[in-house]
């Protein structure tokens, strides 16, 4: 299943007044080395294999606006070059049919304007892993998801900044850490205490978008305490029911906001009934 990353984005030349064709835009994508919103690093030499694909099948790699694959004004152009520098990746690419789409025109103007800070991708992971560091300044989490190779590069394109990405990294690597400790690894009191706190938070984003009527839970203490709903992870047929129903009407809840709260509780269930 693809997956989408944003990141903030080094508008290099957008324009004629910066040499380019009118519609054309030069910008850094994606950066080597650093520790993105996701908790990932992509290390040199990722994009490599796919770009070359691309240049081998003669067709460009999509610009799409904000990932909107389904909306047709969102594809917006394409791009004509695509390189690995020292950075990370640059691509050269063009805004077509500004006289016929208004999305591409409008997009075009915030890009001269400099409006839009971030870009984004879609795309597949080929070759990847967990390193641990003690470098905790540049990886507070103690340890970082490296891609070394990517499989698939779908499309490129300017965005705003995605509003869940950190949900997103959190129901991550909250996952990552109940697989640690469903096999053996032991919690740090730091990491136990960075989620239960988040955890907490989600919890009344959840609550606050929920029904008087169906708000049947509330978020596990971190330690003791616990209901025996809390404690086994489950509850009652029919406040499940409810509870699902009210997520699918509510307009406030996103999937990785419930992926993020379901998985922090089991890892708060684990701490506090292991």
């Amino acid at each position: 299943m693809p997956r989408t990353k944003e990141c903030k984005a080094r508008i290099k030349a957008a324009g004629p007044a910066d040499g380019l064709a009118e519609g054309q835009f030069r910008a850094l994508v994606s950066v080597f080395g650093n520790e993105d919103s996701m908790g990932d690093v992509i290390a040199p030499g990722a994009f490599a294999q796919v770009l070359a694909e691309w240049k081998a099948t003669g067709d460009p790699i999509p610009v799409v606006w904000s990932h909107k694959w389904a909306d047709p004004f969102a594809h917006i152009g394409s791009v004509l070059e695509a390189t690995e520098t020292a950075d990370g990746l640059e691509v050269l690419a063009q805004i077509e049919d500004m006289d016929t789409n208004p999305t591409a025109r409008h997009v075009h103007g915030l890009l001269k304007g400099r409006r839009i800070k971030q870009f984004s991708f879609a795309y597949e992971v080929a070759e990847g892993g967990w390193v641990d560091t003690d470098d905790t300044d540049a990886h507070p989490w103690g340890e970082y998801y490296e891609i070394k190779r990517f499989g698939s590069l779908f499309e490129v394109g300017p965005c705003l900044v995605g509003a869940n990405q950190q949900t997103e990294l959190l129901a991550a690597k909250a996952a990552d850490l109940v697989r640690g400790a469903k096999a053996g690894r032991v919690l740090s009191q730091s990491n136990y205490d960075a989620l239960s706190a988040a955890h907490v938070s989600i919890g009344d984003v959840l609550a606050a978008a929920t029904p008087e009527k169906t708000r049947k839970t509330s978020p596990p203490a971190p330690a003791g305490g616990a209901t025996p709903e809390q404690e086994t992870g489950q509850q009652p047929p029919e406040e499940t029911a409810a509870a699902d129903e009210a997520a699918a009407k509510s307009p406030a809840l996103t999937p990785a906001q419930v992926a993020a709260w379901v998985t922090t509780q089991e890892l708060m269930t684990m701490r506090s009934t292991g």
